[in-house]
């Protein structure tokens, strides 16, 4: 059996075992094309690599590949998941390390930019589903995936049924989206999902969106990159200023964590504003340009000179 033919066979195995987990589509087609781009890199059978392998592979990951870090530790997962569950290896999988994540604040936009970037989107479709992920703090796949019947009015909910980690939850459905949701229909008419994509059956494409933001940013002056995911972090970031509670906020935004919750805390406004700065503590004497008060009328050394 050729190289390839036994690289196929053993990525439709781990596949399979990825189903059986119930493990989300895009999870399985991510490990399964990182473990055939492993065993291509190695040019040997996946049970014959070794752990020095995987490094050399990890390295090629960061310094040919350049890989960001998302990227980085998903083919790590994949490699782990494989040797861990598909085909067992004599050498611990924990030997296997993750890159170490970067700890950088999320973009937040204002509730004035998030209003000219709508109002700057020309285009029904694209508009009605920027103000679809805002409103309800939707990843991009949570609501490219909505269906019809996903929009409950009389409860005024919208179940998010394509959650991570194929979780489903409530969120509150806005009575302002609501009425676009309906204008929206009105023009388009989808009969299964909420925002088709361009083939019948398919859902809407990241790109096309991206592209969207993309124009409708540049028109409303908004120098930052801004992507879909954007909106999510202004969702969460709009609530906790407004006095939503952190757990309500962790549980309206499908967090498995609460400590994933906790980034928002550092981008809230009112919170930053109300920390003072030590330099507004220090004695105006011990200022540096603190100059004293001159008695009996008598000049300083600049003064004289001048």
């Amino acid at each position: 059996m050729s190289h390839k033919k036994r690289t196929c066979k053993l990525t439709k195995r781990l596949a399979e075992d990825m189903l059986i987990r119930n493990m989300a589509e895009a999870t399985i087609d991510a490990y399964t094309y990182h473990v055939r781009k492993f065993a291509d890199f190695i040019e040997k059978p996946l049970g014959q690599a070794t752990c020095e392998d995987v490094r050399t592979f990890q390295l090629h990951l960061i310094q040919e590949r350049k890989l960001a870090y998302g990227s980085f530790n998903q083919a790590v997962c994949a490699l782990r998941f494989y040797y861990r569950h598909t085909q067992p290896m004599p050498w611990p999988v924990t030997m296997v390390p993750f890159g170490k994540r970067p700890k950088k604040l999320p973009t937040v936009l204002g509730r004035q930019e998030v209003d000219q970037l709508i109002q700057c989107t020309a285009n029904l479709k694209h508009r009605t589903f920027l103000m679809t992920l805002y409103s309800a703090g939707l990843r991009f796949s949570e609501a490219a995936n909505l269906r019809i019947h996903d929009i409950d009015s009389k409860r005024m909910m919208i179940r998010v049924a394509n959650g991570k980690g194929n979780k489903e939850r409530l969120v509150p459905l806005s009575p302002r989206l609501l009425k676009e949701l309906r204008l929206y229909w009105l023009k388009y008419k989808p009969t299964d999902f909420l925002f088709p994509g361009k083939k019948p059956g398919k859902p809407y494409a990241d790109t096309t969106i991206r592209k969207a933001m993309k124009d409708a940013g540049v028109k409303a002056g908004i120098k930052r990159r801004i992507y879909p995911h954007v909106l999510r972090h202004s969702y969460a970031t709009g609530l906790l200023e407004a006095g939503v509670d952190l757990l309500t906020i962790s549980k309206l935004l499908g967090h498995a964590s609460f400590i994933t919750t906790m980034v928002y805390l550092h981008c809230r406004r009112e919170h930053l504003h109300s920390v003072p700065s030590p330099l507004d503590w220090l004695p105006v004497k011990q200022l540096p340009t603190y100059t004293p008060p001159q008695e009996n009328g008598e000049q300083d050394d600049s003064d004289k000179k001048s």
